[in-house]
């Protein structure tokens, strides 16, 4: 047995995906082994003879050379070592809990507005009119960016989340224009706070830029590109896939509304069961003998999220239910390259999941609506939802 990832029908959350973890720990792919149960996926992210394994993306789609490839390299998601712990190092203070927590009455004042603009119609594009502005402003927040930049940088966030696209080798055209454009536009953002410093994320990157040379102004520019489209373009798919999965689950959706502190419990409970990164990769860096199965040095291995968020060895009932405490599921990664920004992501959506149950306890999709492929990242492109007006 064998899977296609890259094929746009294939389908992460499949039948055939979980028949296939109750035959074995993995199956072969067509971009090295799929690990499907929750115990060996968590093992081998913390496992440390393995590295992320994100940086050859661009090559196994036949990307060698060009400024997405080589911006690709340098980003976060890419970098291993030194390197990597130096660049975590610096912008860990801006995603700490505490930080993140302090922001909760923005993001609630945020999502209000936004609700308040289409509660009275009873019906709503919900990507456009709350995902992705909700997304997009929270991002905004966070860099520094006046709030009003929103759609600018949603649709460059937008152009760039086609990078982590199975079909990334005909995107990147407009993956390149996407870079230019919000390269340039942070890039000012730059000048600006060299001018007039704030308190604020740019501000704190620039000075350890500009004292003791811990950042380089190419090294500033390259994360600054990356947190604004990494942020806004996952957070904005997993509101989407939330409220798929809870309207698809009514009595749940309407508890939530009733039950605001079940907020969390909800975050994790969607992204255990339907997350938008569905796999998730890392690459041995020496010959590995794990389970059974040999890795060579330069394998492949992708923990597919679903697949074990939903594994009964370690959720026994793996049934959608937000009033359960369950064991951690790996959206966000883990190890070493465990998501910087899950904080973030953990309290946004956490904000607003209670809000729009409480303000649509009707609510139901008005139509199938258009979603991107099931596998790689994945979310809607648009998806209409009515409700009884208010």
């Amino acid at each position: 047995m064998s899977f296609d990832l890259s094929d746009p029908t294939f389908d992460v959350t499949s039948p055939a995906v979980h028949a296939a973890r109750d035959e074995d720990w993995y199956v072969e792919t067509n971009l090295g082994w799929a690990v499907l149960r929750h115990e060996e996926a968590s093992a081998l992210l913390k496992d440390r003879r393995f590295q992320q394994g994100n940086a050859k993306w661009p090559a196994q789609n036949g990307i060698h050379s060009g400024m997405f490839s080589d911006w690709w390299k340098e980003t976060l998601l890419s970098l291993e070592g030194e390197d990597h712990s130096r660049l975590r190092r610096l912008l860990m203070p801006a995603f700490r809990n505490k930080t993140i927590a302090a922001m909760r009455p923005r993001f609630q004042t945020l999502a209000n507005e936004l609700i308040d603009g289409f509660a009275p119609r009873g019906e709503v594009e919900f990507v456009s009119e709350f995902a992705e502005p909700y997304a997009a402003r929270i991002i905004c927040v966070l860099l520094g960016l006046p709030e009003d930049d929103w759609a600018q940088v949603a649709h460059w966030a937008d152009d760039l989340g086609a990078s982590f696209s199975i079909d990334v080798a005909n995107q990147v055209p407009r993956i390149e224009a996407a870079l230019d454009g919000l390269r340039d536009h942070l890039d000012a953002v730059v000048a600006d706070r060299q001018a007039n410093p704030r308190d604020d994320l740019v501000t704190t990157l620039l000075q350890a830029q500009e004292t003791d040379g811990r950042l380089s102004r190419h090294e500033l520019s390259v994360s600054l590109v990356f947190l604004a489209f990494a942020g806004m373009e996952t957070t904005r798919n997993q509101l989407g896939l939330a409220l798929q999965t809870l309207l698809a689950h009514p009595d749940q959706w309407r508890l939530l509304g009733e039950r605001p502190d079940l907020g969390s419990q909800a975050v994790e409970e969607v992204m255990r069961v339907n997350p938008t990164v569905t796999w998730v990769t890392r690459e041995a860096i020496e010959d590995v003998d794990f389970g059974g199965l040999h890795i060579p040095k330069g394998g492949i291995v992708q923990m597919l999220s679903h697949a074990s968020g939903t594994d009964p060895r370690a959720v026994p009932d793996p049934s959608f239910d937000i009033t359960q405490l369950r064991t951690p599921h790996l959206g966000f990664g883990s190890g070493v390259h465990h998501c910087l920004g899950h904080f973030v992501a953990r309290t946004d959506m956490a904000v607003a999941l209670p809000l729009l149950a409480g303000r649509m306890p009707d609510a139901v999709p008005d139509g199938p609506g258009e979603w991107m492929p099931v596998s790689g990242n994945t979310g809607p492109l648009k998806f209409p939802i009515r409700f009884t007006a208010s």
